[in-house]
């Protein structure tokens, strides 16, 4: 679990790095050849020269503003920012890597079951229980395993529920990381607009005018802050209801199965 935050934090953070690292060389290349023609091109025709590679200078792409615009809100907050993301990213991934692999096809499961039981085979139930994997047959496998034990059914019915209880709390594992990073993220915006706006009233006060070219940077910085930080949230966010839409249906499926284990139960004891 550690290994794999480790690895996608870092994964990610030197693909930042090396996007930044080639922009950064890019531009430089475009400064200096573009000074190399200004400086070879006559003086009359310097004008033209420029405005010519203006013209054919394509579009920035959709990632080349994005990071254009992170590097511009400021390394500091925007880095905090992209740290909220990398990490509850990690965590919801994680979560729907191990909630799939806990789906069962809970019919299936039960016509299994409800076989074995009726040939009388409570081993052969049990080894069903034990080859499948997830949550439900878990449960399924501690409700066997008690009965053949000659426990009641009543206190195979509490071990059932019981149990079910330990399942939900493993689905539930780490769920709460991904809401505190969803609150974090835009507070985090928020507070770097609170130091942006600071900034620029410095500037005025350092200037003794109000002139907008002194409080564009820190009005700008402030913006862009708050605007990474509410984007990181509702991504989040779409995460963490899917995730609990999983959790919901498996639950759903774990109590549905439940109840129709005890009713084969009976039957078995008649």
């Amino acid at each position: 679990m550690k290994k794999f935050f480790l690895i996608l934090s870092i994964a990610m953070m030197f693909t930042l790095g090396v996007n930044a690292q080639e922009a950064e060389a890019a531009a430089q290349t475009e400064a200096v050849a573009q000074d190399s023609v200004a400086a070879e091109a006559p003086a009359a025709e310097a004008p033209a020269v420029v405005e010519e590679a203006v013209e054919e200078a394509p579009e920035a792409s959709f990632h080349q503003v994005l990071k254009q615009k992170f590097i511009e809100g400021g390394a500091g907050f925007m880095a905090t920012v992209l740290i909220c993301l990398i990490m509850g990213l990690a965590i919801a991934i994680e979560r729907i890597i191990y909630l799939n692999l806990a789906s069962t096809n809970t019919e299936k499961l039960l016509a299994a079951i409800e076989e074995a039981l009726k040939k009388g085979d409570l081993k052969a139930a049990k080894e069903v229980a034990r080859a499948t994997r997830g949550p439900v047959a878990s449960i399924f496998y501690q409700g066997l395993e008690r009965l053949e034990n000659g426990e009641s059914l009543e206190q195979v019915e509490k071990s059932v529920v019981s149990y079910g209880g330990v399942e939900m709390g493993r689905l539930e594992k780490n769920i709460s990381w991904i809401s505190l990073f969803i609150a974090l993220a835009p507070m985090l915006g928020f507070m770097g607009t609170v130091v942006g706006m600071v900034a620029a009233f410095d500037a005025i006060e350092a200037a003794g005018d109000i002139q907008p070219s002194l409080v564009a940077g820190g009005i700008k910085v402030a913006l862009l802050t708050t605007l990474f930080g509410l984007i990181v949230a509702i991504i989040l966010q779409l995460f963490y209801n899917y995730i609990i839409s999983m959790v919901d249906d498996i639950v759903n499926k774990m109590e549905d199965a439940s109840i129709s284990l005890m009713d084969m139960l009976v039957k078995y004891n008649k």
